[in-house]
């Protein structure tokens, strides 16, 4: 079944869409992708597919002169051009902007696994090797284009998230979280880090997460699977996925080495303890302004189709647990994943509000510093990648979730166009979002790691 899908990958990259559609037949989507949006998205039912469904955007870049589109009353521009491969994004109590300039680490290029693996990753624009480093960004005449660029941190490994906290600079490196002591307004770290907690490598997912309590004394750190629903064995995903008595899941809950969690770090006595698991892939993590609670944005899994399952934005509370590999949205089975677990199917967590199909959501921030306008007052911003097992295609795009005063979307929201256009007439992927933070001034800053651009979305005035 392996080599049979693999196969069929590399036909795709080297035969070109057309002809995948007469090998494999694709799985088209019967329902919009808003249908699968909202509180209450529509549920249809799987479709299992043994050879996927993939319709990856062949990455091209901009245009000379070329940008996004901003929604009407907001205009967009570029604070910082010709970066390589920029990700995440995190501001400084200064103004100043850290970007983190990475991609996954060096896969196994060997046989016909690795082989398709390049072919998809360089297709997506997502082939190139990390540059590990940390770059600063500081508009200091506030135009709002970023006039000095220094390279903060180098010599990290597959960087990601960031966070400032009583006076450490904490990055989440893809097998390790480690800290930097920081000082406001300077350009560049030349100390060693001090690492405080090893991280589980290899595998799918490699990017990790990190944002810090109000306080400072806990931080949350979010890893995703290492594979689709498990496939390689449950023992790959970490203790807990095994754990069949509570004793069992009490032991494994301390355990750095599981996967599809957000972990709850105590850096000063480097440990950890799991604060939420079942969660496939949480790469956005964020906390909601009124209620102080922590919110996450998670790719769901593939391979059921176009409709199935909603990608989403939940709330993550102290042990919940989202339902992976076993069950998705609240409660449905995955019958695929062997054994089942029907035991667990009743503390599954339905997540608060879906995000569409495979949109693939990564950046998340809330509107509380933003400046643009009444629209977009109360609410979340969020970075959809874009999808790789759709037909249509979804995702590529910045939206905005409405919230209402209890601190939960508002009933009855819908995901908002903020920024799109980053796929051309030929469905070609000019860009693709990532991170979204709040800016100086107000403004909303965009990562596009294929457009390597740093987009700036203000009011139009």
């Amino acid at each position: 079944m392996l080599k049979r899908l693999l196969i069929a990958l590399a036909l795709l990259v080297v035969a070109g869409a057309g002809a995948w559609y007469w090998l494999s037949r694709p799985d088209v989507a019967t329902l919009n992708d808003v249908a699968v949006t909202g509180r209450e998205p529509e549920i249809t039912e799987p479709r299992y597919q043994t050879v996927p469904t993939v319709g990856v955007a062949k990455a091209v870049g901009w245009p000379a002169g070329a940008m996004p589109k901003a929604a009407p009353g907001l205009k967009v521009q570029a604070f910082a051009a010709k970066l390589d491969h920029p990700r995440w994004l995190y501001q400084l109590p200064n103004g100043d902007i850290l970007v983190a300039e990475t991609n996954s680490p060096p896969r196994d290029k060997g046989g016909i696994t690795g082989w398709v693996m390049g072919l998809l990753m360089n297709r997506a624009g997502a082939g190139v090797a990390s540059a590990n480093r940390i770059t600063l960004l500081r508009d200091g005449d506030g135009d709002g284009v970023a006039e000095t660029r220094t390279v903060f941190l180098s010599g990290l490994n597959s960087p990601s998230g960031m966070a400032l906290a009583n006076g450490w600079l904490y990055v989440a490196n893809t097998d390790a979280l480690v800290r930097y002591p920081y000082r406001e307004g300077q350009t560049q770290i030349t100390a060693k880090p001090q690492k405080i907690l090893a991280l589980p490598g290899g595998g799918n997912h490699w990017a990790r997460n990190v944002v810090a309590s109000i306080d400072g004394k806990s931080l949350y750190v979010s890893i995703g699977s290492a594979s689709n629903i498990a496939e390689d064995g449950l023992e790959e995903e970490g203790p807990i996925y095994t754990a069949e008595s509570p004793a069992q899941m009490a032991a494994a809950a301390s355990q750095p080495t599981n996967r599809a969690v957000i972990l709850e770090v105590d850096p000063e006595h480097k440990t950890s303890r799991i604060f939420a698991w079942g969660i496939r892939n949480a790469n956005g993590m964020a906390f909601e302004p009124k209620t102080g609670a922590l919110w996450a944005v998670v790719n769901e899994r593939d391979m059921l189709g176009s409709d199935m399952p909603p990608d989403y934005m939940s709330r993550v509370d102290l042990g919940a647990f989202f339902g992976w590999p076993w069950q998705y949205w609240g409660g449905y089975e995955d019958k695929r994943v062997t054994p089942g677990r029907p035991d667990l199917r009743e503390y599954v967590r339905r997540p608060d509000f879906a995000l569409g199909a495979h949109t693939a959501p990564l950046g998340l921030t809330f509107a509380d510093g933003a400046r643009l306008g009444d629209s977009y007052a109360n609410g979340a911003f969020v970075g959809l990648h874009g999808s790789w097992n759709r037909q249509p295609p979804s995702g590529y795009k910045v939206v905005f979730v409405a919230f209402g005063d209890n601190g939960f979307p508002a009933k009855g929201s819908k995901p908002q166009d903020v920024l799109t256009g980053f796929l051309n007439a030929k469905g070609e992927a000019q860009g693709r979002p990532v991170a979204v933070i709040t800016g100086a001034g107000g403004a909303l800053l965009v990562a596009d790691d294929v457009g390597n651009t740093v987009w700036r979305v203000s009011a139009a005035r």
